[in-house]
């Protein structure tokens, strides 16, 4: 009975995530000065901080995680984006590339916008957000500070949770700020497998079970 419940708690902690759920929201990219291709950001755009002469990018689509995340369309060389934005001392020039997506991920009622590039001319010390502010706004977060509009697209919703069905309500979508957040459904964790708390109440079962089983033996003995 042990070796079957411990089996059990295995296979829910290895299971996959639901199929065809996602997150619909905007993701974060890098591209640093002589980089070939673009990096899901580590940090968030509150927090990182590109140099003069790099590349920020934002992608709004539907992905279950980082790891399918999609990245944005269209140019990311910085000479071709800030051509005509000359440096200025005290400054620093960051390339922006925001792309919206497409119609399959957007939201209800929305059409996205096409993908725009603009160079932002920031303080020396702003940070990826600060970039994107200066360039795109109206800018919307949620109360967990995930980025959740740019340039007020889309109109409403952060970081909603969709799968077969469709699009199912925010449940207050929490996150870094780097668009990876996610609502974390009742008994189910963010990646779709099982929440803590279930695979806790699981292992606590295997215990109790254990102990049930080395208490009838020692009686018998």
């Amino acid at each position: 009975m042990v070796a079957l419940l411990a089996g059990l708690l295995v296979a829910l902690g290895a299971a996959p995530a639901q199929a065809g759920a996602g997150y619909r929201y905007w993701s974060f990219w890098e591209h640093g000065s002589g980089a070939k291709s673009w990096t899901y950001a580590t940090q968030g755009p509150s927090v990182a901080r590109p140099g003069d002469g790099e590349t920020i990018g934002f992608r709004f689509a539907v992905s279950e995680d980082s790891a399918n995340a999609v990245q944005p369309r269209g140019t990311a060389d910085f000479g071709t984006i800030c051509v005509g934005t000359p440096a200025k001392g005290g400054d620093k020039r960051v390339a922006v590339v925001i792309d919206f997506g497409t119609a399959a991920d957007a939201s209800g009622g929305d059409t996205p916008k096409k993908t725009r590039t603009h160079c932002a001319q920031v303080d020396e010390g702003a940070t990826a957000g600060e970039a994107l502010a200066a360039v795109a706004k109206p800018l919307r977060y949620n109360s967990a500070a995930l980025l959740c509009a740019i340039a007020g697209y889309p109109s409403s919703g952060c970081g909603e949770k969709t799968g077969k069905n469709g699009a199912e309500p925010d449940t207050g979508a929490a996150g870094d700020g780097d668009g990876d957040g996610a609502d974390k459904s009742a008994g189910r964790s963010d990646d779709g497998g099982p929440s803590a708390g279930l695979i806790g109440g699981i292992a606590t079962v295997v215990v109790l079970g254990a102990a049930a089983v080395w208490q009838a033996r020692r009686r018998r003995v």
